[in-house]
């Protein structure tokens, strides 16, 4: 099966190594808005054709999927406009910018037995139910500490008074869009739909948002999300429990995972795992969906419905902070 890529920064680079080592699977087409920067990455990636037209690669009849990887604002009409020339997609978080649109995209896929999915690591690498067991043996969780706070390597330009496409809300970017959608699905899927949330968020003069903190209430603890594109983080996730703390290096990835006992003493749950390796299995349920569609229709759809889910609160955050953005471009 062929599949062909939109973007050629370092994610889509990491995706396709990342396939290398899921197999089946082969590169053949790249879209890039240049075709000199095009051939660079195809020549990288070991992919065959380079295309500047959107419209001509959808109509390409030997591509069956495609993997977007480009500025959120345009995944919304890339995605349908793969769907609609029938390839499966497999988009980069956020998979759309309103979670109405992801609902329509994802019903226009099903009327055409096509998988459109979201590229998000955690919920496809094994370490996700290795926590999910360790969180047992911690009795009973009262609160987290959810972080991501990452420098940017393009905050050098920000400050230079350039205006990074991560940092410009034209793009439908910023840092709850970036980071904290990690924190959203890492607190969704590990503690539930939240009673209450309530948020924050501290604005660059571009009008994205820099940093940003949500608390998700429950009945019985509160779960409390910081991310920050501004400011780099040197301590881990944290969950406390009664009988115990464990201690996560890395929600996107899910990796250098440590329960410790009340008496100190630590266990390690995971160690760590190259990012491509972590995207790998991504890849591999993204082809599995495709090749035994009946058969993992429930898998797929279940995954879906938790993309349907964060995509909601995110906008729930975004209002809360009266972030706007366009997905029309």
């Amino acid at each position: 099966m062929k599949y062909a890529i939109i973007g050629t920064g370092w994610i889509a680079k990491a995706f396709a190594d990342g396939v290398k080592i899921s197999e089946g699977f082969s590169p053949f087409a790249v879209y890039s808005r240049s075709q000199e920067k095009g051939e660079d990455f195809a020549r990288s990636v070991g992919a065959e054709k380079v295309f500047t037209n959107l419209e001509k690669m959808a109509s390409d009849k030997e591509i069956d999927a495609v993997y977007i990887a480009s500025p959120n604002a345009f995944h919304y009409k890339q995605s349908k406009l793969f769907l609609e020339h029938g390839k499966h997609v497999i988009c980069e978080k956020p998979i759309t910018v309103e979670p109405e649109e992801f609902e329509e995209l994802f019903l226009l896929a099903k009327s055409k037995k096509l998988v459109y999915t979201e590229a998000i690591m955690m919920m496809h690498f094994p370490n996700r139910i290795l926590l999910e067991n360790a969180i047992k043996r911690i009795g009973k969780v009262s609160s987290a500490r959810v972080d991501f706070s990452q420098l940017s390597s393009k905050y050098p330009a920000l400050v230079r008074g350039e205006n990074p496409n991560i940092f410009n809300p034209e793009m439908a970017t910023g840092c709850l869009m970036d980071l904290g959608i990690y924190n959203v699905y890492f607190a969704l899927y590990y503690f539930g739909k939240p009673e209450k949330i309530t948020s924050t968020a501290h604005f660059l003069e571009t009008g994205a948002d820099a940093l940003g903190t949500a608390v998700f209430h429950y009945p019985d603890k509160q779960i409390t999300l910081t991310y920050s594109k501004v400011g780099q983080s040197r301590t881990a996730t944290e969950i406390y429990g009664d009988e115990g703390t464990i201690a996560v290096e890395s929600i996107s990835k899910l990796v250098n995972i440590t329960l410790y006992s009340n008496d100190g003493k630590g266990e390690i749950i995971a160690g760590d795992t190259e990012k491509e390796e972590v995207m790998s299995y991504e890849a591999k349920d993204f082809f599995r969906y495709i090749r035994e569609y009946d058969l993992c229709r429930s898998e797929y759809e279940n995954c879906a419905d938790f993309s349907l889910q964060v995509s909601r609160i995110m906008k729930e955050i975004r209002t809360q902070n009266s972030m706007k953005y366009s997905s029309k471009k």
